[in-house]
């Protein structure tokens, strides 16, 4: 049904922007000729309406034939998923059947006696948090039967299961029996809780709260008044999956338990699975039973499921039969194993459910952005919200898979996206698999599938170099999801031509071999993500554009000569959203924009906007920015050079995108004969773009004006955090910025002409000195000076910081000069301030100056902790760095490297 009724809905959305291009060219043909109606266009429509009208009565015939299977069957209607509950838990162990957790155990027995730390509010809770077996009420039981605990004069011990759903009836009782009162008359909530504050009062207590899960903070109001009456030194030990109750029940400490190592995971299972062995057979099997081992991923609960399901089998068969099988398809692993998991599962709320079984889409120990993932949930159509706040929504939902260890972090990976990569625990995605049944496949090399395709609604497939596409995918008609991997020249045609009904469609190559995109990508009606990874073709089919559903397209283009033009028809893509061009080298890719790019109001994020330089009717100008006002995040401009006068730059109205944090301008252009002229259109152009003020971080690149911000619409930027000037081709003089509030980075370099830096550059002459203390670069805390080849002075405020009406960069912690070969000094405010780092790299001037021991100003750095001089740390801590005689051997050369200066 949803299928029918969104190709209802493209057609009315083409015949509408149909509609909008005819009434374009109306007039031109008028003028010409007596313009007719359309009769194809027409008939079209007729011929849509009626096979949209015989797909929804041949969907209503399957509804009614479902409805008297039904009675037939006489089926009836349940309440839904059954409910998992976990057994109560108690205090005791066999404490010689734990492994691998000696040391932090040890860690938070220090933590439970206090040990290292002041007296602290009462009581003092620690929690325990990580995910469904891990193993925190383990290493809870571990820690309350401790000797040194037991010895540490606790007047009572007591161990509370919580669990879910919350009852704050049993808990306030199970806290009473465990301190050995009788509540066996009490039944009133007030009465209970006068017999809990009376055994709690002035008593030194340790109390475990094992598996927690509210986050209503009111529920646990009255349980933490009556424990604030406990004795000073009490404990509370908490365990539960999520970070949000650790930081509701006020956790003064918390350990966040992570995974066994392969060998703990390896000693405990084994012990299992070898109990009733003799060691031949142990010999014989420990190969393939330490495969079956690393399975389990540091989770101590599936060393343990595994070792119990691998004790009674003691044919190397049956062991291997294991270890090629699915983990969920294994008898008596569903309850074992997931059954700590679906408690997880089954507490999230239904759509997130849906979110959490789609990742099963990707393989084991696959990396996914933050973004993509949400993009592709909302592209399926997880995600419903008023207002258009669905990516809200959806990031809500990923934080919420995060915090419950069902999605875990893997670092900062990429060097120009700066962003997170995420994947799933191997048993995470085993329980998504499992939960997701038969509709997320994974096809990862030469298997078929075809028996479980049929059903299948997301599929991952990767294509292994000289094989060929499986015919069994072609089983699967309704495909909502292709993740696409391919190693060869695939023909992607039959694809397209098959899987009409895709939301999703991700294309990736290796090697290069991705190089056309075939026409048949239009059938694709029903697509909203389109992302075309390490893509080496010279362009896009046109038709591309007719796909008016797409809501993100991201392109990343894997030569320097690839993909160039941009169709000419992408103003027809009225609900794209999200327009991400990247390369995937270090090379800046230049992309031709067609006309009409303006039209896409819709628009979010544009990763970058080219100006056209060629003087044509085609050209991209930068007015086609004017009404793109829903921009946020990150926009670079590229061609600023090829604007025309400072009416074009104005007609962008750059200050009413407010949602844009970052921004950089590229001033590189087609007319590079016109150096006159270009330099004073580029003075012009950058008075007039004005960007928005809540600006955080700027960044300018090859400016050809012989003065910046003369109209200071720089000091408009309340907000600026970041400022990079590079490549000022005319720039004499620096610009006044020491009054930028809120600037923690600036970095200057690259081809500027100046050979002085005066008081100019601190903005002091454009202050009145009358009105008191003045701070120059306040809140500044790295500047960078890079490839300044002509610079010969810098000047500070020639004693007037020692004044108190003058205080400069008070925050400064980090200064680079590097490639300033004619830089002479630096001035003597800079050595005044909180430096903490200093380099200076490739400029033998000051290198010579600021040498350890015999520089002339080597007093004057020499309290700063770090210093480098020509890359090498020659003091870390405010301590020498003992280098080996090679290292010493090449400090003393007058070694110029040319190497270029390091990332921010």
């Amino acid at each position: 049904m949803d299928d029918v009724l969104d190709e209802w809905n493209t057609a009315k959305i083409k015949a509408d922007i149909e509609k909008e291009e005819e009434a374009e060219t109306s007039a031109a043909k008028r003028r010409k000729v007596l313009s007719l109606p359309n009769l194809n266009s027409s008939v079209s429509t007729v011929f849509q309406r009626r096979d949209i009208a015989l797909k929804i009565k041949e969907i209503m015939l399957k509804l009614d034939e479902i409805d008297r299977e039904g009675d037939m069957y006489q089926f009836v209607l349940t309440s839904g998923n059954e409910e998992v509950v976990r057994p109560p838990t108690d205090s005791h162990v066999d404490v010689s059947n734990i492994l691998g957790r000696d040391k932090v155990k040890g860690d938070l027995v220090s933590i439970l006696l206090g040990r290292g730390s002041e007296e602290e509010r009462s009581p003092h809770v620690i929690a325990l948090v990580g995910m469904g077996g891990v193993g925190k009420t383990t290493l809870a039981q571990l820690a309350y039967n401790d000797s040194e605990l037991n010895s540490a004069h606790f007047e009572k011990k007591g161990w509370v299961c919580v669990s879910d759903p919350f009852n704050k009836f049993m808990v306030a009782k199970a806290i009473i029996q465990a301190f050995e009162g009788d509540d066996s008359n009490i039944t009133q909530w007030p009465s209970l809780m006068d017999k809990m504050c009376e055994l709690i009062w002035g008593r030194k207590l340790f109390l475990v709260f094992d598996d927690v899960w509210t986050e209503d903070s009111t529920l646990w109001e009255p349980f933490r008044l009556a424990l604030q009456n406990a004795a000073q030194g009490s404990r509370i030990l908490v365990t539960t999956r999520k970070n949000r109750v650790a930081d509701i029940m006020g956790s003064a400490a918390r350990i966040n338990l992570g995974q066994l190592s392969d060998d703990d995971c390896w000693r405990i299972f084994s012990t299992i699975a070898f109990s009733d062995k003799d060691s031949m057979q142990c010999k014989e099997l420990e190969d393939i039973g330490r495969k079956i081992s690393d399975k389990c991923k540091g989770l101590p609960l599936a060393a343990r499921t595994l070792g119990s399901l691998m004790c009674f089998k003691s044919q190397k068969e049956q062991w291997e039969m294991v270890f090629y099988s699915r983990l969920w398809e294994l008898q008596d692993i569903e309850r074992g194993l997931f059954g700590p998991l679906l408690m997880s599962y089954y507490d999230l709320p239904s759509p997130l459910r849906r979110c959490f079984s789609y990742c099963a889409v990707f393989p084991k120990d696959y990396f996914f952005s933050k973004e993509d993932l949400i993009s592709m949930w909302m592209a399926q159509g997880y995600i419903k919200s008023n207002a258009n706040k669905e990516r809200i929504v959806a990031r809500d939902y990923f934080e919420i898979l995060l915090v419950r260890s069902l999605l875990q972090v893997l670092g900062d990976y990429g060097y120009a996206d700066n962003f997170m990569k995420f994947k799933m625990h191997d048993i995470v995605h085993d329980l998504a698999q499992f939960m997701a049944k038969n509709e997320c496949i994974t096809i990862n090399g030469y298997e078929e599938s075809g028996s479980i395709l049929q059903n299948a609604r997301h599929l991952y497939l990767e294509i292994p170099n000289n094989a060929q596409i499986p015919e069994s995918i072609y089983s699967a008609k309704t495909l909502r999801t292709l993740i696409f991997v391919g190693y060869s020249d695939h023909k992607l045609s039959r694809l397209f031509q098959h899987f009409t009904c895709l939301r999703t469609l991700t294309l990736s190559s290796r090697y290069g071999k991705l190089k056309e995109i075939p026409d048949t990508i239009e059938n694709l009606i029903h697509l909203r993500y389109l992302k075309i990874r390490n893509y080496h073709g010279d362009k896009l089919p046109e038709n591309i554009c007719n796909l008016c559903n797409l809501q993100i397209l991201k392109i990343k283009v894997g030569s320097e000569d690839g993909f160039m033009k941009l169709p000419q028809g992408m103003s027809k893509l009225i609900n794209l959203k999200h327009l991400i061009l990247k390369e995937e080298g270090y090379w800046t890719h230049q992309f031709e924009f067609p006309r009409g790019i303006g039209r896409l109001s819709s628009l979010t994020k544009l990763s970058r906007f080219y100006v056209g330089g060629k003087d044509d009717n085609q050209r991209c100008e930068l007015g086609e920015l004017k009404n793109l006002n829903h921009l946020q995040g990150t926009l670079k401009i590229y061609g600023l050079g090829n604007v025309v006068d400072a009416c074009e730059a104005k007609n962008a109205e750059l200050k009413k995108k407010i949602r844009l944090h970052d921004l950089d301008l590229n001033f590189f252009g087609d007319n590079l004969e016109n150096h006159r002229g270009r330099m004073e259109t580029d003075v012009s152009v950058m008075n007039a773009l004005e960007p928005p003020p809540g600006l955080e971080n700027l960044a300018i690149h090859w400016y050809c004006g012989t003065t910046m911000f003369p109209n200071n619409w720089i000091m408009s930027l309340a907000k600026l955090k970041s400022l990079t000037l590079r490549g000022g081709l005319n720039l004499e003089r620096l610009p006044p910025l020491g009054m930028l509030r809120f600037l923690e980075y600036l970095g200057i370099g690259y081809d500027f002409p100046l050979k002085k830096v005066g008081v100019e550059f601190l903005g002091i002459e454009f202050e009145n000195k009358k009105d008191g203390m003045i701070k120059i670069f306040p809140n500044l805390k790295t500047l960078r000076f890079m490839c300044l080849h002509k610079w010969e002075e810098w000047i500070g405020v020639e004693g007037q910081e020692e004044d108190d009406c003058i205080i400069i960069m008070p925050r400064l912690q980090k200064l680079v000069i590097h490639q300033c070969p004619k830089l002479k000094s630096l001035p003597d405010f800079l050595f005044k301030t909180s430096l903490q780092e200093f380099q200076v790299n490739s400029s033998s001037i000051l290198r010579k100056r600021y040498q350890r021991g015999t520089g002339v100003d080597w007093p004057k750095i020499s309290y700063i902790p770090t210093i480098k001089i020509n890359y090498i740390e020659v003091q870390r801590d405010g301590q020498e760095v003992i280098r080996q005689a090679m290292m010493k051997k090449s400090l003393t050369k007058n070694s110029m490297s040319d190497d270029e200066e390091e990332g921010q």
